[in-house]
């Protein structure tokens, strides 16, 4: 978004704040349900594919076989739908990050429909970067009807604040992730807070909706953290640092399998091989591997001790190598919650291999690096570590952490391609 937009430079009036909450509102309440009913959507058909399918079949629901036939076959479905539907379900998602400009809402029905086979089908992807993409742009194409002078950066606000709010049942999540596209470093006072008023509101709105209708949490249940220690500081360093490096492998690889994928040419033949090599990775790794990783993390915490280090070090370069075969052959989904996962997973095995080291301190240390060198936004991967243990006495470590980790990716390429094919940095 244009950082000079006069909607969100100009200096602002009580007025015309109070003029923003309505539809503030409405697109934070929209931007929820459209996340909500499409998740709903992907659950049952989830259900189906990978229940009442194999029981039908008598085939085991997560064996070996089942993932890998079941994963080719999404990327079939997913490849013949990029195929043949209007707009080919939007650009390259190599190519897009979570806040782009706004889609032509024809190709939103498309878009939407690739998301739930991927979501469903296992696809190690979540859906923040096709839902918010959906929810810009019909918040921008109805908002433009609505009130063709308001600008549309607006929109794009809205829309977006409203779907991070919702994914993250917490509208601190939007407003730290905006304030780092908001900000100007003009440096006027309460400017940023004037910028945030608006989406601020469509947070709040589509956090609360989420949180009446579904309940989300991102709370692990973690045995409670004892309380800092010498030994702590370095262990958050070294686990965040580890976390830091294993995004940055998956950020170095993520051009080199979109070249190899764009070989074949075909979107068929791209996704139905990347699906097979999915459904590899989730024979390696297990079927906690599959799917956008959410529910799958707090399967892991429920029983830490139900694995080896090994165990969840395999798990852990598995999703990561996993989220780029599926960010590069083509599936629409986003990248947040499967590097959740990967560094859930990392905690998890620095706490198995050094029992000294908290399990409330590992995991959110592994999950601040793994976000912070594929996100590339300091705000939110703080954010994400600290709601997954909720115990602010961690909060002060996590801070350390950041240091070295940013220092460690920062000026790195990013997790997305220009049209070339090249690196954003």
């Amino acid at each position: 978004m244009a950082s000079d937009s006069p909607a969100l430079v100009e200096p602002a009036s009580a007025r015309r704040l109070l003029h923003l909450i309505v539809p503030a509102l409405i697109v934070g309440v929209a931007s929820a349900l459209v996340l909500l009913g499409i998740s709903l959507l992907a659950e049952e058909l989830q259900d189906v594919l990978w229940e009442t399918l194999p029981d039908a079949l008598s085939l085991g629901r997560y064996s070996s076989l089942w993932m890998i036939i079941m994963l080719t076959a999404t990327g079939l479905a997913v490849g013949l739908a990029v195929r043949t539907v209007h707009g080919h379900a939007g650009p390259d998602p190599a190519t897009t990050g979570l806040v782009d400009a706004p889609l032509p809402p024809d190709v939103i029905p498309g878009l939407l429909a690739v998301t739930v086979l991927a979501l469903a089908g296992g696809v190690s992807l979540g859906p923040e970067n096709p839902i918010t993409a959906a929810n810009i742009a019909l918040a921008f194409w109805l908002g433009r009807r609505a009130a063709p002078r308001t600008p549309a950066t607006l929109w794009i606000a809205f829309a977006s604040a409203g779907t991070i709010g919702a994914l993250f049942g917490t509208p601190v999540a939007a407003a730290l992730i905006l304030s780092e596209l908001l900000a100007t470093g003009r440096g006027e006072p309460g400017a940023l807070w004037d910028r945030l008023f608006g989406p601020l509101a469509a947070g709040t709105a589509g956090a609360l909706t989420m949180t009446l209708l579904a309940h989300p949490s991102f709370d692990l249940s973690l045995p409670p953290y004892p309380g800092p220690h010498w030994g702590d500081l370095l262990s958050s360093v070294v686990i965040t640092s580890a976390g830091a490096l294993l995004g940055l492998a998956a950020v170095y690889a993520f051009p080199r399998a979109h070249r190899a994928f764009r070989t074949l040419r075909h979107p068929v033949l791209m996704l139905t091989c990347g699906g097979l090599l999915l459904g590899l990775l989730g024979a390696l790794g297990g079927h906690l591997t599959l799917f956008k990783g959410l529910d799958e993390v707090k399967q892991l915490s429920a029983d830490p001790g139900g694995w080896s280090a090994g165990q969840f070090a395999v798990m852990a370069v598995v999703k990561t190598a996993a989220l780029v075969i599926a960010a590069t052959c083509g599936f629409r989904g986003g990248r947040i919650f499967p590097a959740v996962f990967a560094g859930v997973a990392l905690g998890m095995c620095a706490h198995a291999l050094v029992g000294a080291v908290p399990l409330a301190l590992a995991v959110p240390c592994g999950v601040l690096g793994v976000l912070l060198a594929i996100t590339r936004q300091g705000w939110l991967s703080l954010f994400t570590a600290a709601v997954l243990v909720g115990d602010a006495t961690v909060l002060p470590l996590l801070c350390v952490a950041s240091l070295p980790g940013w220092l460690l990716v920062t000026g790195r390429p990013q997790m997305q391609l220009h049209e070339d094919g090249t690196p954003l940095r």
